[in-house]
């Protein structure tokens, strides 16, 4: 039998797009596929959105590269990290990718490279994230003008930008100011601009501009702490699921697993369940991380180990080898677990590893 299997819901995904363009009636969709589309699988995904979405955005080329060989030919693809090298524009303009440009360096590569056709860019700016970009306007509209001149930039250029707390609702001044620096520097683009992702569709509807990039919330997770993805009409795409491999009874006081990080406090019984962090269930769960089995939640017992973990299935648990576990997804947000790893759910999605069946539906 399949151990760890990830079951993904290629339903649930396009009910979620019709809930996010039901937020952003006025703007197109980039679906955010990039790391396997957050673990969810980049082809499958990618395909099951095809009629549904109006492009799609990766953060390296190669995720972009095998978009377009397995039949994802008519959507733009938005490189969001942009480009490494002068090569790497050769395949930008072949295969018409769009590409964010966010440093001089790179505005030199596309000055000095012969290309057979010119590219589509959007100048990215810094709004507040310090990661990539200009936050300083005489230099983004320097940039801006040399992108202009070149006869390697297909024309008008567009503008984009990522919100650095658009999740987080204690920030509301500091959102402000992001969304406002960058419709005020929108103001001389007449190009196509990008701004909101996901926590932005959701709360900032100042950030919705003609593109809008969601990401998490398509694969049915909430980007909020405050808020689950059930309240914003969301479904969970992806179940993670593995079944008990064996059972055991254990006495009140008997030490469970690896460091004994459990120790039993009544008689009870103990599951013993066919996954581990080598799977990429995460290894920080602590003592008490809900499971499902059969139904009900019952709580993790000791450290999780690289193939199994253990589970307290009660005293009088009459659970048995093969019956069911949902580790998170339908009936167990992923969300959850994250927050009690002290982690954001995005990680654990996309850590699910290669040796985890996938199953879509």
């Amino acid at each position: 039998m399949q151990c760890v299997t990830a079951f993904i819901n290629k339903q649930a995904l396009i009910d979620n797009i019709k809930v996010i363009k039901a937020k952003v009636p006025n703007s197109k969709i980039i679906a955010v596929v990039k790391a396997n589309a957050y673990g969810h699988g980049l082809i499958a995904v990618a395909d099951a959105l095809k009629e549904r979405v109006d492009a799609y955005a990766v953060s390296r080329i190669s995720e972009a590269m095998e978009l377009r060989r397995h039949g994802i030919e008519k959507q733009p693809i938005v490189l969001l990290e942009g480009f490494y090298n002068d090569e790497d524009l050769a395949y930008i303009s072949k295969f018409n990718l769009f590409t964010a440009v966010h440093d001089e360096e790179q505005v030199e590569a596309i000055e000095r490279v012969k290309l057979a056709k010119p590219i589509h860019a959007w100048l990215k700016i810094d709004v507040g994230m310090h990661r990539l970009g200009s936050h300083d306007k005489a230099e983004i509209f320097r940039l801006k003008e040399r992108l202009e001149k070149s006869p390697n930039v297909i024309k008008p250029i567009g503008l984009i930008s990522h919100l650095s707390v658009a999740d987080t609702p204690s920030h509301v001044e500091y959102n402000k100011e992001q969304i406002e620096f960058f419709n005020d520097i929108a103001k001389e683009f007449d190009g196509d601009k990008c701004l909101a992702n996901s926590a932005g569709i959701c709360r900032w509807p100042e950030s919705h501009t003609q593109w809008v990039r969601p990401g998490i919330i398509m694969y049915g997770i909430s980007p909020f702490d405050d808020e689950d993805a059930k309240s914003l009409g969301l479904k969970p795409v992806m179940t993670l699921k593995s079944r008990i491999l064996a059972t055991h009874k254990i006495k009140k006081g008997d030490k469970v697993g690896y460091g004994a990080y459990y120790v039993a406090d009544k008689d009870t019984t103990i599951g013993i369940v066919a996954t581990g962090y080598g799977d990429g269930y995460p290894r920080s769960a602590p003592n008490g991380t809900p499971v499902l089995v059969n139904g009900r939640i019952v709580p993790t017992a000791g450290h999780v180990c690289m193939d199994m973990l253990f589970v307290d299935l009660g005293e009088n648990a009459t659970d048995k080898v093969g019956d069911e576990v949902v580790l998170w997804g339908d009936g167990l947000p992923v969300e959850k677990i994250a927050s009690l790893c002290n982690t954001i759910p995005y990680e654990l999605t996309c850590h699910i590893m290669p040796r985890v069946n996938v199953e879509f539906s």
